[in-house]
């Protein structure tokens, strides 16, 4: 089943420019400069139930305005949307009841009032029964570590305390789709590990599809299979996070440390292999080709040199996406 189905997606803005000196002005009084900008060009995307879906991009690539065409808040230029059966912009009102939103650099927590009242008019809000919110909340809870922090007003927690209560905020309703946009911005690492483990048990437990944006790279590994990859508004890789990783496998780097000193003479080479000399023990090999020619030049350097280590040096996530967005610069 498809929670969300998005076929042409298309949304515009116009950008003004003001003409210079005091004519200039004058003249704009009644006519504007503009050019029309497509922030999300043309995309087509599904996600089934009980994904955990990465939507990645740089600054400006239109993630953030993807999202707020899914959830209902922008109306695209042209285009379809259907999230979970429903048109977002249209049927906002039973729409939302569907839904969890967390913005990283919003809240949707009242400030001077404690956490705990917050949760209770968005209770009220989303028409959650007593029952279904102590049950589901309590959990939720718990498992953020939030219990202390209920009573105290949201102007007086700090930036990873506030992003829990947050995140529990947009699960009062115990939604099944999860929409979080840089959920983790500026958060010590142990908030980000409870947060992932928190997401990584919501959705075993009750199948909640999350679609996440973010710039850390490491919540995308931690958390997701698939990630979708935005580029000036269109989609330049969909599919799973370990294929991405695999088809970067040309460029590795293997690092021999042998147990005696070995001149550059001893080290086979070829046009896929080029050597460099790290100390008088330890060579680096990079090596242009995929694992087939690694696993060959392994055997071949092992069998003619004593080898006290062997390390094979794996391009990150974060380098393979670089790659990606510099490759595509250089072909437009």
């Amino acid at each position: 089943m498809n929670v969300i189905e998005v076929q042409q997606l298309r949304k515009e803005f116009k950008s003004y420019s003001s003409r210079s000196g005091l004519s200039g002005a004058f003249r704009d009084l009644f006519t504007r400069n503009y050019k029309v900008l497509a922030a999300v060009d043309n995309i087509t995307l599904t996600v089934k139930q009980g994904e955990m879906v990465g939507y990645i991009g740089e600054n400006g690539a239109g993630k953030s305005t993807t999202i707020k065409m899914l959830t209902g808040i922008l109306t695209p230029t042209s285009g379809t949307i259907r999230v979970n059966g429903m048109d977002p912009h249209k049927q906002r009102e039973e729409f939302v009841q569907t839904i969890g939103v967390v913005f990283g650099q919003r809240s949707q927590l009242w400030w001077d009032i404690a956490v705990q009242e917050s949760f209770r008019l968005l209770k009220k809000v989303y028409r959650v029964s007593d029952e279904d919110y102590e049950n589901h909340m309590g959990h939720v809870i718990e498992t953020l570590e939030i219990g202390p922090l209920l009573d105290k007003p949201v102007r007086k927690l700090s930036l990873g305390q506030r992003m829990r209560c947050e995140l529990a905020a947009a699960l009062i309703h115990n939604p099944p789709l999860l929409f979080l946009d840089e959920p983790t911005i500026g958060l010590d690492v142990l908030v980000k590990l409870k947060i992932r483990k928190f997401l990584k048990e919501i959705n075993e437990n009750y199948k909640t599809t999350i679609i996440l944006t973010t710039h850390d790279i490491t919540d995308i590994e931690a958390l997701c299979e698939r990630v979708v990859l935005l580029d000036e508004g269109k989609i330049v890789y969909d599919g799973r996070l370990d294929k991405l990783q695999a088809s970067a496998v040309e460029g590795k780097q293997v690092e021999f440390e042998f147990l005696l000193e070995v001149s550059g003479d001893d080290l086979p080479g070829n046009a896929k292999v080029h050597w460099e000399q790290k100390d008088a023990t330890t060579w680096k090999a990079n090596v242009d080709g995929d694992e087939r020619v690694i696993s060959e030049l392994i055997s071949v350097v092992v069998q003619k040199n004593p080898i006290k280590n062997v390390r094979i040096n794996e391009i990150s996530t974060e380098e393979i996406i670089r790659k990606i967005y510099e490759e595509g610069m250089a072909t437009s």
